[in-house]
């Protein structure tokens, strides 16, 4: 049953492995669309010479493009993927996590099983073990009389 429960562990960190790269995934995605929505309205802010009035009358798209150049800066290589690699990364991500659910779903099971058979079998010998204590009890008594 060990190898069960560490192959049931690893499936289990392998999943939420998944579920941070595809969360992370979708992060870069809305910023890249971000930044692609936002460009124009950017330049056109650095061209007015950063000026506090169009800041003002475009706050949410200059801090939603300062907000992907951020992030974008984070990124490990420095390069920006592109959309489409990121859909078929988080499909192949997605067909992975289901694949490792599944079998995490059925070790869990014979987990459960087991669990179960081996309180059934633990039962049965602490019944059997009370009532060899109750026989032995019962000749002692009959010996007695």
């Amino acid at each position: 049953m060990d190898g069960s429960s560490a192959k049931y562990h690893e499936l289990m960190k392998t999943i939420k492995d998944a579920e941070e790269k595809m969360a992370a995934n979708k992060v870069i995605k809305t910023h890249i669309i971000n930044y692609a929505k936002t460009r124009e309205t950017y330049i056109t802010y650095r061209k007015s010479g950063y000026s506090k009035k169009f800041f003002e009358a475009h706050r949410d798209e200059i801090t939603l493009h300062k907000a992907a150049k951020e992030a974008f800066s984070k990124l490990p290589d420095g390069k920006i993927p592109k959309v489409k690699d990121l859909n078929e990364e988080f499909v192949r991500l997605l067909s992975e996590k289901k694949a490792d659910y599944s079998e995490y779903k059925k070790i869990k099971k014979e987990m459960r099983d087991y669990q179960i058979a081996k309180q059934n079998v633990e039962s049965f010998y602490a019944a059997q073990q009370s009532w060899d204590i109750e026989e032995d009890m019962k000749k002692k008594r009959q010996q007695e009389r």
